[in-house]
């Protein structure tokens, strides 16, 4: 063989070899764009609060992420929880009180980011009420729901208020009828979450106040987007690109908060069956905006998840809501903020978002929306 041949040869070899890596270097962005199938579970029924994840479907921001979701209706956040930890669904809406609760009786989930940091927990009470402060509770009838992360908690709301839980007569209730009994005179105040449950009396025509668990020092956040620890380690693109998808169908909200409901409405039409229907949608997403613009998402970006305020929930739920066999979660291993950071409001957005959303907290002190 002659040098000139032998040439040829290694050049022949060598465009071999460069097709073939050119082909495994193209690899990922092939199978990137692979439609990768997820179900995905909300808290609970669908509503303005949780709207953001219809719009992730309606607005692409799925899609264009090589992502199909399918978002199913929750049973409660806790039940929501547990769905995500046996396997029933990748991803899904938490409340932080039942992801950190569930994490602590040994439930493997991880919390992606937190899309809205107030949960509105608290004790609410018809409008028309003698009832003016936490101390007024004090002989009177509540009803709660016992089996919920949140009514444990009750117990450190009295305490804080300088009253001693037992003076208070607590009514068991189920969670269908809990704004029923309150509208119906049948107890003279709830404890639950009280901007789901003003929305719920509202549409039975009656108006309602509120006090809040954060009016005492102990606030929490509300939703989290949650997965399982190994969907995270064994797929972390996958997880970052739901968080992302998410976080923009947020900001979307957020920016066109009608749009956002429209789109609610027209994807789940039985919603828009009623004027009822249509008012609790506007309401829920109400007070979800209020609860957007705190420093932790202003500071940093949608998603992200203050570490401390997290470890002090933490301490709340082991004190007055785990069993003795709970194990405390490590706040930093349970939140990540891996996947936080790009996307933002600009502060003339951020202005948007307070000036339209400041009346919905009104509302819960006896304001007018």
């Amino acid at each position: 063989m002659s040098s000139k041949e032998g040439f040829k040869l290694d050049r022949r070899t060598f465009l071999k070899g460069a097709a073939a890596a050119g082909a495994v270097a193209m690899a990922p962005a092939v199978l990137a764009k692979k439609t990768r199938n997820i179900k995905f579970t909300l808290p609970w029924l669908p509503q303005g609060a949780t709207a953001y994840a219809y719009v992730a479907q309606d607005q692409g921001m799925f899609k264009k992420r090589g992502i199909e979701a399918e978002v199913t209706r929750g049973h409660g956040s806790l039940a929501a929880a547990q769905s995500i930890a046996n396997k029933q669904f990748d991803f899904g809406l938490v409340s932080a009180s039942s992801t950190i609760l569930s994490a602590a009786t040994g439930l493997p989930l991880v919390a992606l980011g937190t899309t809205n940091y107030e949960a509105y927990l608290g004790a609410l009470v018809r409008a028309d009420s003698p009832i003016k402060t936490a101390k007024d509770l004090v002989g009177k009838r509540m009803g709660g729901v016992p089996s919920s992360v949140e009514f444990p908690l009750w117990e450190a709301f009295a305490l804080k208020a300088g009253i001693k839980p037992e003076d208070v007569e607590i009514v068991q209730a189920d969670p269908r009828i809990l704004e029923r009994l309150l509208v119906e005179r049948k107890v003279d105040a709830s404890y639950c979450v009280t901007s789901s449950s003003y929305a719920v009396a509202k549409g039975l025509g009656v108006e309602t106040r509120a006090m809040l668990l954060s009016d005492y020092g102990m606030s929490f956040y509300s939703n989290n987007i949650v997965t399982r620890p190994e969907v995270l380690e064994s797929d972390p693109q996958l997880c970052e690109d739901v968080c992302d998808a998410l976080l923009e169908a947020l900001a979307f909200t957020a920016r066109d908060p009608q749009k956002a409901a429209d789109i609610l409405l027209e994807k789940q039409p039985q919603l828009a069956l009623s004027e009822a229907g249509k008012e609790n949608v506007r309401l829920s997403m109400g007070f979800m905006l209020a609860s957007l613009p705190y420093p932790e998402a202003m500071d940093h970006a949608l998603g992200y998840s203050d570490l401390d305020r997290v470890a002090e929930m933490t301490d709340l739920i082991m004190q007055y809501a785990a069993p003795e066999s709970a194990k405390r979660p490590d706040p930093e291993v349970l939140f990540t903020n891996r996947f936080i950071g790009s996307t933002t409001l600009s502060a003339g957005e951020w202005k948007q978002v307070k000036d339209y959303s400041a009346a919905f907290p009104a509302m819960l002190s006896g304001g007018a929306a």
